[in-house]
């Protein structure tokens, strides 16, 4: 995937001017340096799609069982 089509998967980018006034070029410049710099640490930072799983992934799947997402604080207890 190319950096432009990272590009076109990500929100709009929305900026908020807390102090000074910028020139429109100068805001524009910031929101493209800051979104390139995004678009490739997310490049960068992904994990692949299959990752291969190490030995105690493997071994230690069925110790544990799912959690009970709905039973809240009083699962515990109850």
């Amino acid at each position: 995937m190319s950096d432009a089509d990272a590009a076109r998967d990500l929100p709009p980018v929305v900026a908020e001017v807390v102090r000074g006034t910028p020139t429109e070029e100068e805001l524009a410049a910031a929101i493209v340096v800051v979104s390139e710099t995004y678009v490739r640490e997310v490049a960068d930072a992904t994990v692949p799609d299959h990752a291969p799983r190490s030995r105690w992934e493997l071994s230690a799947r069925g110790l544990r069982t799912p959690l009970n997402r709905t039973a809240g604080w009083h699962g515990f207890t109850g």
